[in-house]
C-alpha cells in the first residue's frame, strides 16, 4: 500500500528532489551512489519501471492516486506518495506538471560505450547536442527508427534530465545509450578510434561540398555504421567531419540550408537503418 502523505509544508526536505534541487544537484545528491532524476507522467514513469529503475518517491496530484496512475502506485510499493490539488503542486515545483504525475528515481552506474555497442549496427553519436528538447527528441527518433543504441560527447545534455526524459516520451529507458569518455578532450579524439575498434564505419551529417547524399547505396552496404549529429545551429566541428569515413547531406529544396538536428535525425536514422523484415 502506498504511504500517502498531505503536502502541508512546503520546506519539508523529503520534497526537495521536486522542489529545490536543480538537474545538477539531482545528479549528485547521492554521493558516493548515482544520484536521482525525475520522470514526469504515468506512461513516462512505468517504463523507467520496466527497465529497472528503483522509485524513491512520487509526487502527484489526489485524483491520480486511484485515477491515471493507479498502475504507477500499485508498482511502486510502499515508498512516500506526496499528495496535494493541482495549484499547489504547481507552486511547489514552479512549472505545470504533465499529468500530473511526478516519480524521484535512483539513477544506475553507466556502462561503457563498449558494452552498449556489441551486438549493435546503428548507432547515433550526438556530438555536443545541450538542449534537452532536442535530446529527447533524437532519442525517440532513434528508438523508433531503428538505432541500436545512442553515444554522446562529453559536452551533450544528460538524457535524463527531465524535458529530455517527457519529450522522449519514456524512450531514453528503452534504448541504450553511453558516454564516449568523461571529459571535452575524450572527443573527437580518441572516441572515433573506439568507434572503430567495434567494428564501426562513420558518417557525418553536414552539407559539406564533398557530401553525399543520404541515399546514396554506399550507405546502406556498411555492416556497423555510426550516424553522427552535431550541435544545434553550428553542427558538428570541422575536425569531427574530416575525420569521420562518410560526410553526408539531407537534399534539401525550396532554398533551405538546413534542418533542426532532431528533424534530421529522424530522416536519417529511417533512411540508414538495417532494414529489417
Amino acid at each position: 500500500m502506498p504511504n500517502v502523505i498531505a503536502i502541508t509544508d512546503f520546506s519539508a526536505p523529503e520534497l526537495d528532489a521536486f522542489a529545490r534541487l536543480t538537474e545538477r544537484e539531482l545528479l549528485h545528491c547521492c554521493e558516493p551512489g548515482d544520484g536521482l532524476f525525475i520522470a514526469e507522467s504515468p506512461n513516462v514513469i512505468l517504463r523507467a519501471l520496466d527497465a529497472g529503475y528503483e522509485p524513491v518517491s512520487l509526487l502527484m496530484e489526489r485524483k491520480h492516486i486511484a485515477g491515471q496512475a493507479r498502475q504507477v502506485v500499485a508498482r511502486c510499493g510502499d515508498i512516500p506518495l506526496f499528495t496535494a490539488e493541482l495549484p499547489v503542486l504547481t507552486q511547489l515545483t514552479g512549472f505545470q506538471l504533465t499529468r500530473g504525475v511526478l516519480c524521484a528515481m535512483r539513477r544506475r552506474p553507466l556502462l561503457p560505450a563498449e558494452d552498449v555497442c556489441k551486438h549493435a549496427r546503428r548507432i547515433a553519436v550526438l556530438e555536443d547536442i545541450m538542449n534537452p528538447t532536442n535530446l529527447g527528441a533524437i532519442f525517440r527518433s532513434a528508438a523508433a527508427l531503428g538505432m541500436d543504441a545512442v553515444l554522446l560527447t562529453p559536452a551533450c545534455c544528460d538524457p535524463l534530465y527531465r524535458r529530455a526524459v517527457r519529450v522522449s516520451m519514456g524512450t531514453v529507458f528503452q534504448i541504450p545509450w553511453a558516454y564516449l569518455g568523461s571529459e571535452p578532450a575524450d572527443w573527437p579524439h580518441p572516441g572515433l578510434e573506439r568507434l572503430r575498434a567495434l567494428g564501426f564505419q562513420t558518417a557525418a551529417m553536414a552539407l559539406c561540398d564533398d557530401s553525399v547524399s543520404i541515399e546514396d547505396p554506399r550507405l546502406m552496404q556498411v555492416e556497423k555504421l555510426a550516424i553522427v549529429l552535431g550541435t544545434e545551429g553550428d553542427g558538428l566541428c570541422a575536425r569531427t567531419i574530416a575525420d569521420c569515413d562518410y560526410t553526408v547531406k539531407i537534399p534539401m529544396s525550396h532554398g533551405v540550408d538546413s534542418l533542426n538536428v532532431a528533424a534530421a535525425s529522424a530522416v536519417a536514422f529511417y533512411q540508414l537503418a538495417v532494414k529489417r523484415a
